[in-house]
C-alpha cells in the first residue's frame, strides 16, 4: 500500500472516530428548555381593564431548565394603588395547557403542605403599596408522602416527555425545534376599596381575569456547553 493510501485510511478512521465521539457527546447532553413569560400581553390586558396603574405582575424564571424540571412558578403581584385592596382568588384561578386543552386547578404552595388539597383556599390580600410573592403550581403535580403526611410537587408542570405517549408528532416537532408549547395561568383578581374589603355579608367585588401566557421552547444543544452556561 502506498504511503498516500495509508494516510487516507488513517484520516478516514480518524474522522469516523471523532464524529462518533462528537455524536455521543451531543446525545449525552441533557435537553434544555426555556420558559418565557409574555409580559407585554399581560400589561396590555391590565391597561384595557384600567388596572395598569393599580397592578403589576411578574414571574421569576431561570434562563433554562432540564426538560421536565420546572414544577412550579414563582409569581409576584404588586398593588401599586394608594387606597385599593387587591385579593388573589386562588381557587378560581387555573392553569391552562394549550396542546391538551386541559384546565388545571391552581394551588398556592406552602413549606409543609399537610392539608387536604381539596380544601378551599382563602384569597390572599395585598394591601396598597405592597407586593405578594408566592409559589404556585397545578394540583395534579402533587404527590403525598405517606410517612410524613405532606404533599410535595413531584411531577413537571408541563409534561413534555409525556407527549411521547399520545402526541408523538408534537413531541418530535418540539424536540427538533419546529414547534413551541404554550400554556397560561388564568389569574383571578378582585379589587375593592380598602374600607369595604371582603367583610361577611358583603357581596364579593367584581373579578378581573388576567391571562398570563407562557411559551416553552427547546434550546439548541450548544446552549448546554460550559462556555455558554457562563453567559447565563
Amino acid at each position: 500500500m502506498r504511503s498516500s493510501d495509508q494516510n487516507l485510511v488513517v484520516l478516514t478512521v480518524y474522522i469516523i472516530g471523532v464524529s462518533y465521539i462528537f455524536n455521543r457527546m451531543v446525545e449525552s447532553i441533557d435537553d434544555q428548555v426555556k420558559f418565557e413569560f409574555k409580559k407585554g400581553i399581560v400589561d396590555e390586558q391590565l391597561k384595557e381593564q384600567n388596572l395598569d396603574d393599580k397592578i403589576g405582575i411578574s414571574f421569576k424564571l431561570k434562563a433554562s431548565y432540564p426538560i421536565d424540571d420546572l414544577k412550579d412558578l414563582g409569581i409576584s403581584i404588586e398593588n401599586k394603588s394608594d387606597n385599593v385592596a387587591l385579593y388573589v382568588d386562588w381557587d378560581n384561578s387555573s392553569l391552562v395547557v394549550e396542546h391538551s386543552k386541559q384546565s388545571r386547578r391552581v394551588i398556592r404552595k406552602s413549606p409543609d403542605l399537610t392539608r387536604d388539597l381539596a380544601v378551599p383556599q382563602s384569597p390572599s390580600l395585598i394591601a396598597p403599596k405592597k407586593t405578594l410573592s408566592e409559589t404556585v403550581t397545578a394540583e395534579d403535580v402533587f404527590e403525598r408522602d405517606q410517612v410524613a403526611g405532606t404533599y410535595s410537587a413531584k411531577k413537571p408542570l408541563i409534561d413534555i416527555n409525556g407527549l411521547q405517549k399520545g402526541q408523538k408528532k408534537l413531541y418530535n416537532d418540539f424536540i427538533n425545534r419546529r414547534k413551541e408549547l404554550d400554556f397560561s395561568l388564568q389569574l383571578v383578581l378582585r379589587v375593592s376599596e380598602v374600607r369595604l374589603g371582603l367583610a361577611p355579608g358583603r357581596d364579593f367585588p367584581p373579578i378581573s381575569i388576567i391571562n398570563c401566557p407562557f411559551t416553552v421552547r427547546k434550546l439548541p444543544w450548544t446552549y448546554a456547553l460550559p462556555w455558554n452556561k457562563k453567559k447565563q
